[in-house]
């Protein structure tokens, strides 16, 4: 049996016992070559495909053992990167042995013994839908990245779904710098009835919304209303209930995780990954304790829909459990991967806390939340009694609304994360005294409160998770790779949880989406995932989706003037730069790109002339902080030379004080410096304490961050290598994570 991941076939081997040797392909094994383009465009798209570097001995092994089998079982993940897998796998095997593709959506011994009684075939569909993705991004990556080495600088990327994400950040960043704020007032009515304050707000002015601009306009209102009696005019009673929400699908589970524990989409999915392959929490070896985590589908079996209702009933008193399942239904454009069920776990009777001495902190917190979610979502709802009162000043009418909860229902277990923008739900709305129609209440005081429009909010991991998925572009099982490589490329930078563009990332966004706006929008791109479904339905090719995208992407490529492109993004006409001469031989100056990015040149450079002009911008102005000087105690302010910003003295050249820009990540040797970049004498970064000689911490790769899952530690080394991929090991304990595997940052 051939599965992708170590702990995935130790978990499965110790079901099957020892008539089955199962292996692990560690991902792909095969793929497009990273040297090459590796399509050949002219001959139907045809893709050539090597074996990844680092793999051969995989596949050496793999074949050696296959010679052996009497029986060959494919149970790579069950989606279309699994599917593709599997097709690579048997492609290479050749066996002469029946070769079979079976599915399973959780780790337990059931489903696999289920999968195995019912072998298939590989979908050949979903392999031709794989593939045309692959090739999809291969073109676009390698026909559209090497304009943004000309005309920025070479080694960044233009990834096909990537930039659109990159254009909704930057997007949405243009929107509040061109957002005008608009100053508008509130009238709030503190009252009392038998002792018990609450609030009445103004509502309405003359049967309208009031509009006020003004204190004058405010105190105007708060005049006419002070010495008028607060008679009840209006009650209002209403019974509303709020219905639990589904179990967890990819999108909403990265949504609620960032929301409710902080977690990026790629540590959710990290953890997420773990608890699906198998953990030994004492039950005689590793156990798969979450369905497959990949899945747009809310849908749960019948079995554990019964498992689920007979442990409510069990833990908890008779009002908690409803009369019949709650059943929940896919989105319309939850297609792909809809077969699935939701991800839950995989047996309802193992609690969290059971499990939590077996766990490590990530995986715990998250099972936490994927069970409580899972059992919250086939118990009842809770009950809330509103009520609504208004009182009728004649030209004003100000307003009560108040709501207290009558039963939890399922809150008795879970309760939804929410973030600021979301607004407010029943649950924070405070109860109001009871009132009746005439009732005559106590106004203890008339406040009116000034405020200022916001413009809309910076996307966070979860809010930018969910616009994806309503717009549907790419799917929720490539969201957590998006947003990682937005961050690893520097297009975007988070701070307080929220994204924001970088610089170079507003320029990528720019050159990109000014060239190709037919390619990287979101119509195209969502409308591209339908294509693919369709391909698996087996309702189109994959290669008339791959003519009908290439013809005008590749026209809109041969019209690109680099000239003007990289003119345009560094602020030069194509006139001046006709008209400019060389300073020093007086012949005309060209356009060129290097290593750096573009530059200007003579065109007699490297004959007869050597003048040059970068085109990098001028070092900005020197910036204030709130740094004192080691050397006098005078203040710092951030300047920028040839190596990047740095902190200076202000009183040079009296003083020539100069040290790195602390990272804001604490020294784990000493504890009381910061980690700064720093540099050696032949110009290579290394990071250190910035006490040194004091202290004499330093490492060669650079600290992120990052809170270490082990010790609670803010601060882990960020390392890139073709082994083991892109690793976060902790400063202070040594844990190590692995947060991109090697074929990603291969490809990337």
């Amino acid at each position: 049996m051939i599965v992708e991941s170590p702990t995935k076939a130790k978990t499965i081997g110790k079901y099957l016992g020892p008539g089955y040797d199962v292996r692990a392909t560690i991902g792909h094994l095969r793929d497009l070559p990273t040297r090459e383009l590796g399509v050949d465009v002219e001959r139907g798209f045809e893709p050539k495909y090597v074996t990844i570097k680092g793999k051969i001995k995989t596949l050496a092994d793999l074949k050696k053992a296959a010679k052996t089998a009497s029986t060959i079982y494919l149970a790579t993940d069950p989606d279309r990167e699994g599917e593709a897998i599997a097709w690579h796998v048997a492609d290479q095997l050749k066996s002469a042995a029946p070769t079979h593709r079976i599915l399973f959506h959780e780790i337990t011994k059931e489903a696999i013994e289920e999968a195995l009684r019912a072998p298939g075939a590989i979908d050949d569909r979903k392999v031709n839908a794989q593939q045309a993705r692959r090739i999809l991004d291969r073109l676009v990556g390698y026909k559209a990245s090497p304009i943004l080495w000309h005309s920025i600088k070479t080694g960044l990327s233009a990834g096909r779904v990537q930039t659109v994400a990159l254009r909704l950040i930057v997007e949405r960043e243009r929107e509040i710098r061109a957002f005008t704020a608009q100053e508008y007032w509130t009238i709030e009515a503190l009252c009392a009835k038998d002792g018990q304050a609450f609030e009445a707000s103004l509502a309405k002015i003359g049967g309208h919304k009031p509009q006020l601009h003004s204190a004058e306009e405010a105190q105007k209102v708060v005049d006419a209303v002070r010495q008028m009696p607060f008679v009840v005019s209006k009650v209002e009673k209403r019974n509303r209930r709020k219905n639990p929400a589904a179990p967890f699908t990819t999108s909403t589970l990265q949504q609620e995780a960032a929301k409710k524990l902080g977690f990026s989409s790629r540590r959710t999915m990290r953890a997420a990954q773990d608890l699906y392959e198998g953990i030994d929490v004492g039950e005689d070896g590793a156990v798969g304790l979450i369905t497959y985590m990949r899945t747009d589908s809310p849908e749960v079996s019948q079995t554990a829909l019964a498992s689920v209702r007979a442990f409510i009933g069990s833990n908890y008193a008779k009002p908690y459990l409803p009369p019949s399942p709650n059943l929940y239904k896919p989105k319309k454009s939850a297609r792909v991967q809809g077969a699935h069920e939701a991800i839950r776990p995989t047996d309802v009777r193992r609690r969290p806390e059971q499990v939590q001495a077996y766990l490590e902190p990530d995986q715990y917190r998250l099972y936490q939340l994927i069970w409580q979610r899972f059992v919250a979502s086939q118990m009842t709802p809770a009950v809330y009694d509103m009520t609504i009162v208004e009182f009728d000043l004649g030209e004003y009418l100000f307003r009560a609304t108040g709501s207290v909860m009558v039963f939890d229902g399922y809150h008795v277990l879970y309760t939804e994360g929410r973030e600021k923008e979301e607004g407010k739900t029943m649950d924070d709305l405070p109860p109001i005294p009871p009132l009746a129609v005439s009732d005559r209440v106590e106004v203890r005081e008339i406040t009116p409160s000034q405020h200022f429009t916001e413009p809309p909010p910076r996307y966070s991991e979860a809010s930018l998770v969910k616009e994806l998925e309503q717009l549907g572009i790419g799917r929720p099982s490539t969201y957590s790779a998006i947003i990682s490589t937005l961050s690893a490329r520097e297009y975007v930078k988070v701070e307080q949880r929220r994204f924001f563009p970088t610089e170079l990332g507003e320029m990528v966004e720019k050159i990109m989406i000014g060239k190709f706006p037919e390619i990287f929008n979101v119509e195209f791109t969502s409308g591209m995932e339908t294509e693919l479904d369709r391909i698996e339905d087996g309702d189109l090719t994959w290669q008339r989706v791959l003519q009908d995208f290439y013809g005008p992407f590749n026209k809109a490529l041969g019209a690109v003037d680099m000239n003007a492109l990289v003119a345009d993004a560094h602020g030069l006409s194509p006139q001046d730069l006709a008209k400019e001469r060389c300073p020093k031989c007086g012949s005309a100056i060209e356009l060129k790109t290097g290593r750096f990015g573009p530059y200007l040149a003579c065109v007699k450079y490297k004959d007869t002339c050597d003048y040059v002009k970068s085109l990098r911008k001028a070092r900005a102005p020197d910036r204030p902080t709130d740094q004192k000087c080691h050397l006098c105690a005078s203040p710092m302010v951030i300047k920028t030379g040839r190596f990047g910003e740095f902190l200076a003295c202000t009183t040079y050249p009296q003083c020539k004080g100069t040290r790195a820009i602390p990272l804001g990540i604490k020294c784990p040797k000493c504890i009381e410096g910061d980690l700064a970049e720093r540099r050696t004498k032949r110009g290579k970064s290394f990071w250190g304490c910035v006490r040194y000689p004091a202290c004499d911490f330093s490492t060669w790769n650079r600290p992120v961050p990052d809170t270490c899952a082990e010790c609670g530690w803010v601060g882990m080394e960020k390392k890139m290598s073709k082994a083991e991929g892109e690793t976060r090991t902790c400063l202070k304990c040594g844990n190590k994570v692995i947060v991109a595997e090697p074929e990603e940052v291969a490809l990337a």
